[in-house]
């Protein structure tokens, strides 16, 4: 008799984006009104940066010829890509991080879940709330949590509420944990942290022996020159910390696939015996089992990122989706919303109206305005009353969106 993983059969009844794709379904189907314009998933628009383009098609034809071929490359990444993302995302920013402590992967989503792969299950685990849904799904699934309780949250975890009344930067833990998943610029609230705040849990994470998985997926869209792209900005983050990053959002590569992370070599674990072991071989080790590295293509798209031309076409869709965020913003605040987010990152968090939950703002919204946000208590127990939109758009689209949202 086969048995299943029984911690699967603990998550609530979907995914979230899958859940609302199927309201969304059940709605079209019924209703022919206007065309909805979904500015729900953080799903990007514009098309793929030129100079990434011709890279990809210069590669493509590399592997049409037999001296050019290329099959499996190297697990961790081929060298040439790290060593640019080494040079330009780190070192030019003061970061000591090196390329062979870069690992290349296919997205930030599915590292960010299966580094739990090398951390053992025993571990006192801490998450923001409202938090990106994957943090916490993928404990479930892997059997890090106890039952879920009726309002949402997990047994086994420590919440973090962020809130305007913190600014939506979660309180440092009165108590020990063992992993701390920080997110900045914050999905889904837009929130960011200054240096001297990162310090603080930077501080925390070194005293305790912590370890913080810092996902910088956004850190593209700061537009704020004192704000930290990089936990490796703060003194001391290389004993505490791994940071996640991606191609999808700042050059369009959602399709794509093409991400990285960072584990440096001196970050270590213990094990029951509490002896020390480095978290770079043990990654490492994982990656060599269980992945096949990026493709060639893909790989030599993501270097085009760096080259002048790319620097310039990623800058364009950055300041693109940030123009997309200030018209929101800008609107949605002068029809009487309060909105927060959208200076330094590519999503709007708005207060629901008239103490709607957020589910019901959500059929608030689709049903008057046919628009389509995500439900902030999708994102955990503080997230209800809020709503999210994403700036990934056309420009039409979000100018059309607004319309219909203020003129409802």
């Amino acid at each position: 008799m086969v048995r299943v993983n029984e911690s699967y059969l603990k998550l609530k009844a979907g995914y979230l984006f899958p859940e609302i794709s199927k309201r969304v379904n059940l709605y079209t189907q019924n209703n022919k009104k206007s065309e909805v314009i979904k500015l729900g998933i953080g799903d990007v628009t514009e098309p793929l940066p030129k100079a990434c383009r011709v890279a990809m098609s210069r590669a493509l034809d590399e592997m049409g010829t037999t001296e050019g071929f290329k099959g499996y490359g190297p697990e961790q990444g081929y060298y040439w890509l790290r060593e640019k993302i080494s040079e330009h995302d780190f070192q030019e920013r003061g970061c000591q991080i090196t390329s062979d402590e870069i690992f290349i992967s296919d997205g930030s989503k599915c590292d960010s879940s299966n580094i739990l792969d090398i951390l053992g299950d025993d571990n006192l685990i801490a998450v923001t709330d409202p938090v990106y849904p994957v943090y916490v799904d993928s404990n479930v699934m892997t059997g890090r949590t106890g039952r879920a309780l009726q309002n949402g949250t997990y047994q086994g975890l420590t919440y973090l509420p962020i809130n305007a009344n913190n600014k939506f930067l979660p309180e440092i833990p009165s108590s020990k944990v063992d992993i701390l998943y920080l997110c900045f610029p914050n999905n889904p609230t837009g929130a960011t942290i200054t240096k001297e705040e990162l310090k603080k849990w930077v501080d925390y994470a070194n005293y305790h022996k912590s370890l913080i998985l810092f996902d910088a997926a956004y850190e593209a869209f700061i537009q704020d020159k004192d704000l930290p792209h990089s936990i490796y900005e703060i003194d001391g983050a290389k004993n505490c910390a791994i940071e996640f990053r991606s191609f999808s959002k700042n050059a369009g590569f959602t399709g794509v696939r093409c991400a990285y992370t960072v584990i440096p070599k001196n970050l270590v674990g213990f094990n029951s015996k509490d002896q020390k072991f480095d978290l770079w071989s043990l990654w490492n080790r994982r990656q060599c089992t269980k992945f096949n590295g990026v493709s060639y293509v893909v790989q030599r798209g993501a270097e085009a990122v760096y080259s002048p031309e790319g620097k310039k076409e990623v800058k364009g869709l950055i300041d693109f989706y940030m123009e997309n965020a200030r018209i929101m913003k800008n609107k949605l605040q002068t029809a009487g919303f309060i909105v927060y987010g959208g200076d330094n990152a590519p999503y709007i968090w708005i207060k629901a109206l008239d103490k709607m939950s957020s589910w019901d703002f959500f059929d608030h919204l689709l049903e008057k305005a046919c628009v389509v946000g995500t439900p902030g208590s999708g994102f955990g127990l503080a997230g209800e009353g809020y709503f999210r939109l994403s700036a990934f758009n056309t420009r039409t689209n979000v100018i059309n969106a607004m319309e219909r949202i203020i003129n409802i």
